[in-house]
C-alpha cells in the first residue's frame, strides 16, 4: 500500500533541506517527482542535486522553476508537469522561509521586527501554500484523486522557548520571527478547510509537522532542545520518511484533515 509507482508527486521548495528528503523518499517509493523551486535550473548546487535525483529515479525526476508567490509561475509549472510527467497525484507543499538561530542571524526587539520580513514569511509559508493548492490541488480535485501534504511545524502549535537561544551572543537576543508560527498555524487551518472542500472529490489533505530536525545546530542548542523532548533526541531526516509516505500513499486512504506531528513527544509537556 506504500507503493507510489505510476503516480506523479509535486514537491515545492525542492532544493531546500527537507525538499531533498521528500524527493528521495518519493522516488524510492516509485513515484515520479516534479520539483519546483525559485532557484534557476542553472544554479550549480541545484543542478547537481537534479542530476543526482534523476540518477536515483532513472529518469523519473523533472525540475521546473516555480515561485509560490507568483500564481502565473505556478500555472506555467502545472502545464509543464502535465506535459513532462503527467497529472499530479501527490502534492507536497514544502516551500518555506525560516530563520535558524545563529550569531550571524539578524535580531530585533519584538516591536522593531521589520514589516517586510513578516510579510515575506507569510507570503511564502501561508499564502504560497494557498496559491499552490489553488493551482495543483484544483487539478487533482478535477481528476478526483490525490493526496496533498502541507508541511507545517512544531511552532504552529507551540511557541518557541527563548531559553533555547539565550546562549547566542546577540543584542538584542535572538527572537524567532513570530510570522513563522503564524504561517504554520495558518497552514494547518487551510488543511482542514481543503479536506472538507475536496473530500467529495477524492482528494485527501493533511499537514505533516516536524519538530526539531538535526542539521548543524550548535551543541548548546541541541542539548537544550533534546532535554525538552521525551525521546531525548532531535529528529533525523530518516525519521520523516515514514510519516510522509504514510500520508502520500494508500496507507492513509481514510485519513484527511489531520495534522501529523513528528516531534518525539515535544508537545506532550
Amino acid at each position: 500500500m506504500s507503493d507510489l509507482t505510476g503516480r506523479v508527486a509535486v514537491v515545492t521548495g525542492v532544493g531546500g533541506k527537507l525538499g531533498r528528503v521528500w524527493t528521495r523518499a518519493l522516488l524510492q517509493a516509485g513515484a515520479d517527482v516534479f520539483g519546483l523551486d525559485r532557484v534557476e535550473p542553472e544554479d550549480g548546487a541545484l543542478k547537481q542535486y537534479a542530476e543526482d535525483a534523476q540518477g536515483r529515479g532513472a529518469g523519473r525526476f523533472a525540475f521546473q522553476y516555480g515561485d509560490v508567490t507568483d500564481r502565473s509561475s505556478l500555472q506555467h509549472a502545472l502545464d509543464d508537469c502535465l506535459t513532462r510527467l503527467g497529472p499530479p497525484a501527490v502534492l507536497v507543499n514544502n516551500a518555506g522561509i525560516d530563520q535558524p538561530p545563529s550569531a550571524q542571524s539578524g535580531s530585533w526587539l519584538f516591536e522593531d521586527i521589520p514589516e517586510e520580513l513578516s510579510s515575506a514569511v507569510l507570503d511564502v509559508n501561508a499564502a504560497g501554500v494557498l496559491r499552490t493548492c489553488q493551482v495543483f490541488g484544483t487539478e487533482m480535485a478535477r481528476r478526483r484523486r490525490g493526496s496533498v501534504i502541507n508541511v507545517g511545524s512544531l511552532y504552529g502549535t507551540v511557541a518557541p522557548d527563548p531559553r533555547f537561544y539565550d546562549h547566542i551572543e546577540l543584542d538584542p537576543p535572538f527572537l524567532k520571527p513570530p510570522a513563522y508560527g503564524m504561517s504554520k498555524a495558518g497552514v494547518a487551518a487551510l488543511t482542514r478547510y481543503l479536506a472538507t472542500l475536496w473530500g467529495p472529490s477524492g482528494v485527501r489533505v493533511n499537514t505533516l509537522s516536524p519538530g526539531g530536525v538535526l542539521g548543524g545546530q550548535d551543541p548548546q542548542f541541541r542539548e537544550k532542545f533534546t532535554a525538552r523532548v521525551p525521546l531525548r533526541r532531535m529528529a533525523t531526516e530518516d525519521d520523516l520518511v515514514g510519516p510522509l509516505l504514510f500520508l502520500a500513499s494508500d496507507m492513509s486512504r481514510y485519513v484527511t484533515g489531520t495534522e501529523l506531528v513528528v516531534d518525539g513527544g515535544f508537545v506532550c509537556w
